[in-house]
This record gives structure tokens, C-alpha cells and sequence, in this order.
């Protein structure tokens, strides 16, 4: 009888062992991706948060000297719709969708103003792009040694192929700087700090870009995001 009872018991303890086993398998959803550095760039910026975003208002402004430029937008992306507010009296409305000859021209400014207000974001939606691996550089305005990737874009699709953006960064993964480089030029086409930052709908923008030792300033007023 004892016998019986031994190997019972045995039993049960080998169950319990397996059981704990089991219990120590990681599950699959517990495994996290590492992040690559351009999700970490733009998930620095608020990415995280651009699925709930409706609506997006702004007024692209360039300040050079005594001159000002503006631009002033409505942007709906899940509707892939653009309101361009050409005055208190015009408001010129499209879709991405379904471009004319007209809707064309207005989209090159909307596409090349918000290139500015989110280009972290276009780290990780644009296709047809290659991303250098980081490195630890000079930054050209600053002189601080920071962190660098460049982006570059193919020759083929878009408005402006083939060309090439250098940005660098702080170990927080914000933009301080970047450098344009048209066509992949190895000389610089433009230089402006980010700067004056702030948070809009979980959206993290730099409100301004300066360039060194010029009276220059390009920078975004009237900023609304709309989230559901």
C-alpha cells in the first residue's frame, strides 16, 4: 500500500515541476521589437499618438528681413482631404486622392509645409527612402557633437526625387538640427536649428527653424490638433 502511495506522490511532485516549467515560458506577446532609430526619432515627437489625429490646422510663415510669407492649411489624413485658406473669402478644398492641374500646384506648398512641421514622422511613412545607419558627428550650426542619420530619398516618385536630409539629433531622439541637401548634393542646400517646441495633441513640434548668422526664420502658428 505504501508503494502505491509513494509513486503517487511522485507523480503529483513531477506534474507540479512541469507545471512550473511551463509557467516560466515566456509568452510571444511579452517578446518586444526593438525599436528601430527612425520609430524611436518619431515616437520621440508624439508618432504613438498620430493614429487618433483627425484634423490638423496651420500657418506656415517665413520671416526674412522686413518680408513675411504665409501659407495657412486644414489637413484631414484619415480623409486624405487639404483645405487651402487662401484668404478671409477663399478656401480652396481637395483630396490627395484625385489631384488636377490646379490641386497639383497647391498640394507641391501643402506637401512641402508639412514636410516641415512632422519630418520626423516621414522618417517611417515615406517608401522609396534609404536611412544611413547613426552616427556621432560636428553638427554644422551648433558645434555640439550629437547624433546623425540621413535620410535619403530615390530618384523616382515624388516632387523633389533623389534628395536628401541629414538630422541631427540629442540622445532623447529630438531633432536639434538638420541639413537639405538637393539631389544629394554633397554640399549642403540649407541649414536650420529646431527649435521653440511644444506639444500639441500628444504631437510634439518644433515651432521654429532658424538659419545661422541670417535674419531667417521659418516657423508655424494657428497649430491645432484635432484627436477622436
Amino acid at each position: 500500500m505504501s508503494k502505491y502511495i509513494f509513486i503517487f506522490f511522485f507523480a503529483i511532485v513531477i506534474s507540479s515541476c512541469k507545471n512550473e516549467k511551463q509557467n516560466e515560458t515566456i509568452p510571444e506577446t511579452a517578446i518586444v521589437k526593438e525599436l528601430s532609430i527612425a520609430e524611436k526619432i518619431a515616437n520621440a515627437h508624439g508618432y504613438k499618438n498620430w493614429d487618433a489625429v483627425t484634423e490638423i490646422q496651420f500657418t506656415f510663415n517665413v520671416d526674412k528681413d522686413s518680408t513675411h510669407f504665409e501659407r495657412q492649411w486644414k489637413w484631414f489624413p484619415k480623409e486624405n482631404k487639404v483645405e487651402f485658406i487662401k484668404n478671409t473669402n477663399e478656401t480652396i478644398s481637395y483630396n490627395r486622392n484625385a489631384l488636377d492641374s490646379l490641386t497639383t500646384a497647391i498640394d507641391k506648398g501643402f506637401i512641402n509645409d508639412k514636410y516641415w512641421l512632422l519630418a520626423p514622422f516621414n522618417l517611417v511613412w515615406d517608401a522609396g527612402t534609404s536611412l544611413s545607419k547613426p552616427t556621432k558627428e560636428v553638427a554644422p550650426l551648433s558645434n555640439n557633437t550629437v547624433n546623425k542619420i540621413t535620410l535619403t530619398y530615390s530618384n523616382n516618385g515624388g516632387y523633389t526625387p533623389g534628395d536628401a536630409y541629414d538630422f541631427f539629433y540629442g540622445d532623447d531622439y529630438i531633432i536639434q538640427e538638420w541639413v537639405y541637401r538637393k539631389g544629394n548634393s554633397p554640399e549642403p542646400s540649407m541649414a536650420t536649428t529646431w527649435e521653440d517646441y511644444d506639444s500639441f495633441g500628444g504631437l510634439t513640434i518644433a515651432k521654429s527653424h532658424k538659419k545661422l548668422g541670417e535674419n531667417w526664420n521659418l516657423n508655424f502658428t494657428n497649430i491645432k490638433v484635432v484627436s477622436k
